[in-house]
């Protein structure tokens, strides 16, 4: 009876433990698939909601303009004035500033865009969330050790 009771125990650990593991694969393969990410991003316009640099609240530099994610890579921020960039979404990989998560929001502005585009947006974005219409991303500076939060929204 005890070998009975022994047995049971340890196939309930062992299908729970398997039950876990695939679980856990499940979810990472889901997060590491960029193409929901793209296809949000390359829906419409959307304008930055919300932009904090190491704690201090900048959003209100960003807030005339509207940022169109085209087709090939090419990102666009309009008001009086166009500035064009880059963006990709690409999975994460071991060299990256935050290992840990699965995807990569990737912007790239240069001059001649405003200093703030070049210097605080053109950077490899870890994502946080993303729905249809809002995507909320983060940055652990690998200089000064600042989290600047970044968030679009759908217009």
């Amino acid at each position: 009876m005890k070998k009975f009771k022994l047995i049971s125990v340890l196939s309930l650990l062992f299908v729970l433990n398997v039950a876990s593991m695939c679980s856990d694969d499940d979810d990472t393969n889901n997060s590491a698939n960029p193409t929901p990410v793209i296809n949000a991003v390359t829906s419409g316009t959307w304008r930055i909601t919300f932009y904090e640099d190491s704690g201090v609240n900048e959003t209100t530099n960003y807030s005339n303009y509207i940022f169109t994610f085209g087709p090939n890579g090419v990102l666009t921020a309009a008001n009086t004035n166009t500035y064009t960039g880059s963006w990709s979404v690409t999975t994460d990989n071991s060299t990256d500033d935050s290992p840990s998560n699965d995807l990569d929001f990737n912007i790239l502005f240069t001059t001649p865009a405003p200093a703030t585009f070049v210097d605080d947006l053109s950077d490899d974005w870890d994502i946080i969330s993303y729905t249809p219409t809002k995507i909320e991303l983060v940055d652990v500076s690998g200089g000064n050790g600042g989290t600047d939060y970044l968030t679009f929204e759908k217009i």
